[in-house]
């Protein structure tokens, strides 16, 4: 369950880089503009907050997955990214929309690869607690 953990932790490392290339790949320069500014700074200041909190949840897999798996305090905060990774897989496949994906190759792909992965760390997370 360690390396699980240290896996999910390079690949959470990993997603947290890539959302620095969101502004220019969802073209945010444009596509921002017909928003207020309170909206536009939310979106921004809210993707940074999101990629911070990832880049930690991977850094404490990578750092700390023996304390993750063999103490009481690891297994509480392993049951809470479960929690936390199952909601956000029932926000990949129940709330946003399949014409956001469906028909696009790379969406699709994508859509299907995030999917996988919200199942493997809620997984992860929950096998961690429950052992």
């Amino acid at each position: 369950m360690i390396l699980q953990l240290k896996i999910i932790g390079f690949l959470l490392i990993f997603l947290a880089a890539i959302h620095i290339g969101f502004p220019k790949y969802f073209n945010w320069k444009i596509e921002l503009k017909s928003m207020s500014l309170i909206n536009q700074q939310m979106m921004t200041v809210h993707t940074f907050f999101i990629a911070l909190v990832v880049f930690l949840i991977g850094l404490l897999c990578v750092t700390s997955a023996t304390e993750l798996v063999e103490t009481n305090l690891g297994k509480k905060i392993s049951l809470g990214l479960g929690v936390f990774w199952s909601i956000r897989l029932f926000f990949q496949l129940f709330v946003y929309s399949k014409k956001l994906w469906k028909g696009k190759n790379f969406e699709t792909i994508m859509h299907i690869l995030f999917t996988l992965f919200w199942i493997y760390m809620s997984a992860v997370f929950f096998s961690v607690f429950i052992n």
